[in-house]
Parts: structure tokens; sequence; C-alpha cells
């Protein structure tokens, strides 16, 4: 009677009627279908050494069934803990945390959690922690995960890129030392985890170079692979594209040479005098 009274009195109540089951049918598992997981339920002679790309509704823990269970390659590596529409998802990561110490038999241990990452949703909004390391909190995402995207996750050692990060030399000699310390005090803070940084230089005391030499220095050392420089206006991105291809980390080798550099295109009259210098595949 429940089931079939909902949705006849949720346009006349709105969405805190809807009850959980009702999100995870029209929300969760519609997303979750469209970014590749297959959805299958749980059931005692499952094997999940067989699964790929799978998320497994309700697998049995010690500490109760997980909404879902993420399945990649034969190994559980997530769990997603589902609510209602009304209610904070912020409030229960901590429960999909509880259910990931009650799983057994994975190769993960992160303190007892025996998956690497965490989600929960009200079918809304999603929070997101990678347990990975003590210091990661949960956090606002814009979307659930697609299995290459775990996958990517894994295959990547965090700790690896930032110690190469640190190690790496920041004598770059047109640097002046305040960009150094710069570049020092937001490395800090990635290996912090730190993820929202906000640097401020005054105009011509040289951001753009500042941020072009940090961009160098964590894709050189692995600790990050894409980045997106955003700016306002298209001068100031056709700016930004010229101290690219002019940047020089090794004194002889261009950025541009290294990395590929994808910019939006330009009118002519965006460019400067040194228009002509810059490679028509990034432009």
């Amino acid at each position: 009677m429940e089931n079939f009274l909902a949705p006849l009195l949720q346009p006349l109540v709105g969405t805190w009627m809807e009850l959980e089951w009702q999100t995870r049918r029209d929300r969760i598992d519609r997303r979750l279908k469209d970014l590749g997981w297959q959805i299958v339920p749980f059931r005692p002679d499952i094997d999940l050494q067989s699964l790929t790309h799978h998320a497994v509704t309700e697998l049995e823990t010690t500490n109760g069934p997980a909404d879902y269970t993420f399945v990649v390659d034969g190994q559980p590596v997530g769990i997603l803990e589902a609510k209602r529409p009304d209610i904070d998802p912020a409030d229960v990561v901590g429960q999909a945390r509880r259910y990931g110490l009650g799983l057994k038999d994975t190769r993960f241990n992160f303190e007892g959690v025996r998956v690497p990452f965490l989600w929960s949703s009200n079918g809304k909004v999603i929070h997101h922690r990678d347990v990975r390391h003590p210091l990661n909190l949960a956090r606002l995402v814009a979307d659930y995960p697609t299995p290459g995207a775990i996958r990517e996750a894994l295959g990547r050692d965090v700790e690896a890129a930032l110690q190469a990060l640190h190690a790496l030399p920041n004598d770059h000699p047109k640097l002046r030392p305040y960009q150094r310390d710069a570049n020092t005090a937001v490395e800090q803070a990635i290996a912090d985890r730190r993820r929202e940084m906000l640097v401020a230089m005054a105009t011509g005391t040289g951001k753009t170079f500042t941020t072009v030499n940090q961009i160098y220095r964590l894709l050189r050392a692995g600790a990050a692979k894409r980045i997106l420089f955003l700016v306002d206006r298209r001068a100031l991105a056709a700016q930004a594209v010229q101290a690219f291809n002019a940047f020089r980390p090794d004194g002889s080798s261009k950025f541009t040479d290294i990395y590929q550099v994808f910019s939006q295109r330009f009118r002519r009259d965006d460019l400067d005098d040194s228009a002509d210098q810059l490679q028509p595949s990034f432009v």
C-alpha cells in the first residue's frame, strides 16, 4: 500500500515523501547505469571475483547489508550509502564506513576499512571520501565514479608522487624568491591533503609564470595528470597560452614540447606581437 500511495501523493507534498527505494531506483540506479555500472542484487552464492564493473546491492557485511558495493576486476573497491532526498548525505558517510569495516576477504585494509572509497548520496547530492589517507576528508563531488575512474585512482601512487614533488628542485633561473615560496606553500598544502588553496599576488609579480612553473612541477612529479587553467577573458587565455609556450623548464625544451596544451581558438587581435611563435596545434 505504501509503494502504491507514494507516487500518487508525491506531486502534492514534494520530494520529502520520496522513499529510499524510489531514490535508488529512479535516481541512483539510473545514473550508475549511465556511467557504465551493471547493477546486480546480492545473493549468497555470488562470485565477486567474476565481476568487473558491477554495483552489488545489499551486499552482506558483518555490520549489515550495504546499499551499493562497487566491484571492479573482482575486488570490492567502494561503498555507496543511499538516503532519501530530504536527508543530508554529508551526515551518513560514516555509515558507509561502518559497512566498509564489516567487509571481509578484500585485499584492502585502511585502519580496518576494507575498501579505499566511500560515497553517500540522496540522489541529488553526492559526498565522497578516499580513506587511503587519514587526512582525506569527506567532500562534495559532482557525480558518482565510473569503473575507469576507479581503476585510474587505484593505479596512482599518490605518496610516491608527493615524495617526487618534494624532491624535485625548484630552481628555475627566472624564478623569484617569493614565487618559489608560493610554490612551496602550495605543495605543502597538497601534501596536507587540502583541496582548496588561494594564492594572491599583486599585478606585475608574475602570477602566470608562478602558476606555469607550479603546473610543470605537478605534472613532472606525477602529482597531477590533467590541469585546467581557467580565466574569464579571451585575452587572458591567449596570454596564458603564450606563457606555456615560452616556459622552458630545462632551459631548452618548451613546456609545449613536453606536455600537450589544449586551448580555445583565438582571434588575431587576442594575441600580441609574439603570436607568430605559437604552435598552431595549441591555438
